[in-house]
């Protein structure tokens, strides 16, 4: 049973239920009904009809001490009643909350527009919509073991409870410093304001802390990407207590690498190897592909950035004139490609590639797999957050080997990153 269940003045309210409820005869009803095996709670429980006459009469005293309170004075008075459905750990009950003529009460017992009183029910609701369930699939399985049928409308208001916890979780205090961060997208089809499917980029956050550790440092929906989004994700990173970031990496964010250099001029940028080798396959010949990767790898693969170059320039060399936009891209970017051949093989590992945050939206997909278009951005932000708050769970220890990455950090980076106080 709910607080609200709990917390009401029974010496009062039995006083009032004594003239409008008959005792002996709920008494006579109950029993017949467990003895023909009619369960306790859910639809047509056994103790619904108590709880539903008790709040009820509960609501009319509440009533009857704010019209003592001078109302009548002024002429106010009672005048009729509204009549709600609203779910319990009970079942179902009718409250019928009585009305006056000003429109000056506010019952506490019943609020006007509460729909739900069971706490335990709005988390299993809650809980529900956090692995995936349509509101349609969440109202048939409450219907299924609790008697129960919720509508869509009233389930989506329970999920709606989330939203302050969004908020604060998106405010609250960061940080100093994180060793390591990822950056990526993952994209979703939601309806916009003319009721028309489009696309919508989820950008994550995703931070070792220096403990190891991973934590999300922000979640950020977007129709774009740019310079200016960006500036304003890092603003707010930093706003919230970031004040170093020793090395970001990033699939290719467009207008990233400038964000960041005026915000935290001090990070080096790793582009993801993994997705660089992924676009340059795309243009090789099918015919080639097995002997071209083979080249390739001896360049990512090279015990230094020295062995890299002399590498990419054979590449260059065997495969330019067949294939030059793959080489063009490799030279372009290769300050950003070639920045992991300054760190220890654990740290390269480590920022070689997105893979961590990529892991961390295979398993967002699952949650989200059977969703073709949501509603709002608000009805993405809110189930991607939940599903998030279950996969966090897993959380707790450091990532491999991070006794000897730390103090690998800590020599590199010596004014930055201190592992002893």
């Amino acid at each position: 049973m709910s607080s609200k269940e709990n917390n009401i003045n029974f010496t009062d309210t039995f006083l009032f239920m004594s003239n409008s409820f008959d005792f002996e005869q709920f008494k006579a009803q109950a029993i017949e009904q467990l003895k023909a095996g009619v369960p306790l709670s859910g639809k047509d429980g056994v103790l619904a009809p108590l709880l539903e006459n008790l709040l009820n009469s509960a609501l009319e005293g509440e009533m009857d001490s704010h019209l003592e309170g001078g109302e009548r004075e002024y002429g106010n008075r009672r005048n009729g009643h509204m009549s709600k459905h609203v779910q319990t750990s009970m079942g179902e009950i009718t409250i019928n909350t009585p009305r006056d003529r000003d429109g000056t009460f506010d019952p506490q017992v019943v609020r006007k527009r509460e729909k739900i009183l069971a706490d335990s029910l709005a988390d299993r609701i809650i809980g529900l919509y956090a692995i995936g369930n349509s509101t349609r699939e969440i109202s048939d399985i409450l219907e299924e073991q609790f008697g129960n049928r919720i509508s869509a409308e009233t389930i989506s208001s329970i999920t709606d409870r989330v939203l302050p916890e969004i908020q604060n979780w998106k405010n609250r205090p960061l940080d100093r410093v994180y060793p390591i961060v990822w950056l990526d997208a993952v994209h979703y089809k939601v309806m916009d304001e003319k009721n028309r499917p489009v696309t919508r980029a989820i950008y994550n956050v995703l931070a070792l802390t220096t403990e190891g550790r991973k934590e999300l440092l922000g979640m950020y929906v977007s129709k774009s990407e740019g310079a200016n989004f960006w500036l304003n994700v890092l603003t707010d990173l930093q706003n919230r207590g970031v004040q170093d970031i020793l090395i970001a990496c990033v699939d290719g964010l467009k207008g990233f690498p400038d964000a960041i250099a005026s915000v935290f001029p001090e990070t080096t940028v790793q582009l993801c190897i993994v997705h660089q080798i992924r676009n340059s396959i795309k243009y090789v010949a099918s015919k080639n592909q097995k002997v071209f990767m083979k080249d390739l790898k001896l360049v990512y693969q090279a015990v230094n950035k020295d062995a890299a170059e002399k590498a990419l320039d054979d590449l260059e060399t065997k495969w330019g004139e067949d294939y030059p936009i793959v080489i063009k891209s490799w030279r372009d970017n290769w300050e950003r490609l070639s920045a992991y051949f300054q760190y220890s093989q654990h740290i390269r590992r480590i920022i070689y590639t997105t893979n961590t945050v990529e892991g961390y939206h295979r398993q967002l997909r699952k949650v989200t797999k059977n969703k073709g278009v949501f509603t709002s951005d608000t009805a993405l932000e809110k189930l991607v957050y939940l599903a998030f708050t279950r996969i966090r769970k897993k959380w707790t220890q450091p990532v491999q080997n991070w006794g000897q990455t730390d103090q690998q950090l800590a020599i590199l980076f010596p004014d930055r990153f201190k592992i002893l106080a």
